[in-house]
């Protein structure tokens, strides 16, 4: 059985999941603490990075940007890429959108400071970055309404990758509550469609011991 390494609450580690799921590939699912820094893990991959994909033949896919293009490679019988090469980079466009911007001002000062802090031991959140990370949440909101209000999904007329980073990444903002759903219902509706898929079902269920999610989290009609 392939083995997924991966962080519950690590975005490129919950677009791997999702994109194994949509594509009908059993893995088995062993969450690893990066920050330990296992000797074992560090022999799969020496930047100890998440995620990592370890095939039932041995090969060894680390780095989450690396396995997001070998699934799509490696298994292509249920695309997340369109054929078209201009539709294939407004995809990835927007993948990147939310996997590093969103990332870097939002995801980072409010999932890195309010709850992998805490997990790691690596010190009190910083007041300044958490209020950063709230006020940077409502402009990515925006965009994706933007986006939903002009498109069938985030990229155009079908549900792809981009659609796939962006709820990979809100989710974990999701799961410390700190997404104003109530302040932009068209980007609510959104993810409400993506809940509703079966490959999303496993994110919805994480529950991290001691960290649980707010009670709409795994909520459809929330």
């Amino acid at each position: 059985m392939r083995i997924l390494y991966h962080h519950p609450l690590h975005a490129l580690s919950r677009v791997a999941r999702v994109m194994l799921a949509e594509k009908a590939i059993p893995f088995e699912s062993v969450i690893e603490k990066p920050w330990e820094r296992r000797d074992e893990f560090l022999r799969l991959t020496p930047a100890g990075d998440v995620p990592v994909l370890v095939e039932d033949d041995g090969v060894i896919v680390a780095g989450g940007l690396a396995l997001i293009e070998y699934l799509e490679e490696a298994y292509p019988d249920t695309p997340l890429l369109p054929r078209e090469v201009a539709r294939r980079a407004e995809v990835r466009r927007i993948a990147d959108w939310f996997l590093v911007k969103f990332e870097r001002e939002v995801t980072e000062n409010l999932v890195g400071e309010k709850l992998i802090k805490r997990l790691s031991g690596q010190g009190h959140p910083f007041a300044p970055a958490i209020r950063a990370g709230l006020a940077n949440i409502h402009y990515h909101l925006d965009y994706i309404a933007f986006l939903s209000e002009r498109r069938p999904w985030l990229a155009g007329p079908t549900f792809s990758l981009a659609d796939i980073a962006a709820a990979a990444s809100l989710s974990c903002l999701d799961y410390i509550d700190n997404v104003p759903w109530d302040k932009n219902p068209e980007a609510k509706d959104w993810y409400a469609r993506i809940k509703s898929r079966p490959s999303f079902r496993a994110i919805l269920a994480d529950n991290i011991t001691g960290c649980p999610p707010p009670r709409h989290y795994a909520d459809l009609d929330f």
